[in-house]
């Protein structure tokens, strides 16, 4: 028998065995860590290994709202910390994707120790080169030009999924949210629909409204063009994953609350002292 052969049988045994304790836990860890135990900064593909601090960990996942219908992937996932923490603390399911086999291997031993193992599995690959398409929630703490460098991938995710990053952030894609605490600095985005066009909205009684809608990553402006309005009226606001809000920057008062699906959104627009519900349509582009 190997000795990960012995490893792992001594393992099931533990788990078939009485409720955990803290101390349990403790000496099942430190077992997976007689094979590689990592040491601070070590050396990997494009990053050196810093480890996130728990607290930090355990805000990140709170920040983007981790709940057990989520699978959640973590992307350089080291000794597996925030991937094991999200299916223990958070009943999610999750991933992590590293490229050092030697902390795939302790990651998904200490996945064993925890008893999340069920829930989580680790990846060795490139994050660059595997999909994590199916992820409701992305986490990472990568250096800033792999940061920027994954962007674009980021940005095509599912509208709604949510991106937690420790310390570095997207560039000019700002951030949902900030959380600053002693052990360090997180940031959370959620990926926007795109809605950007122009669209015809139609009330219930066959009233339209022309929207004309600019778009930066969740930051939007609009021009609504209505009837009785001599010009098309200014609106600012924002999209939080499908969920759009409008609200006129001046002259007459109007908004639009409204999700997007597609080509297609759906809502209630504010204009002239009613709340009108409206079905919009994008129109193909000339």
């Amino acid at each position: 028998m190997t000795r990960e052969h012995a490893l792992a049988a001594a393992l099931i045994g533990w788990l078939a065995g009485a409720t955990a304790t803290a101390a349990d836990v403790a000496a099942a860890r430190a077992e997976c860590e007689r094979e590689f135990r990592p040491t601070y900064a070590q050396s990997g593909k494009d990053v050196i290994w810093i480890p996130t601090p728990e607290t930090l960990a355990a805000r990140m996942l709170k920040m983007a709202d981790v709940r057990p219908a989520d699978l959640v992937v973590d992307l350089g996932s080291g000794d597996g910390k925030i991937a094991i923490a999200a299916a223990r603390d958070f009943r999610a399911r999750a991933r992590g994707i590293e490229y050092d086999a030697r902390m795939v291997r302790l990651a998904q031993c200490y996945a064993t120790a925890e008893r999340v193992d069920s829930r989580v599995e680790f990846v060795r690959g490139d994050i660059f080169a595997l999909d994590f398409d199916d992820a409701s929630v992305v986490t990472m703490y990568l250096l800033p030009e792999l940061t920027m460098r994954l962007r674009p991938r980021l940005a095509q995710l599912r509208p709604g999924t949510r991106i937690v990053s420790n310390a570095y952030h997207l560039g000019d894609w700002g951030a949902d949210e900030t959380v600053r605490i002693p052990v360090g600095t997180a940031y959370l985005w959620i990926v926007p629909a795109q809605a950007a066009g122009q669209w015809r909205l139609a009330g219930p009684d066959g009233t339209e409204y022309g929207l004309s809608i600019a778009q930066a990553h969740q930051r939007v402006t609009a021009k609504l063009a209505a009837p009785g309005a001599a010009t098309p009226l200014d609106a600012e606001g924002r999209l939080r994953g499908v969920e759009l809000e409008l609200g006129a920057r001046s002259g007459p008062r109007w908004s639009l609350e409204a999700a997007v699906n597609g080509d297609r959104l759906q809502g209630t627009l504010k204009f002239a002292g009613r709340s009108i519900p409206v079905t919009g349509t994008r129109l193909a582009s000339r």
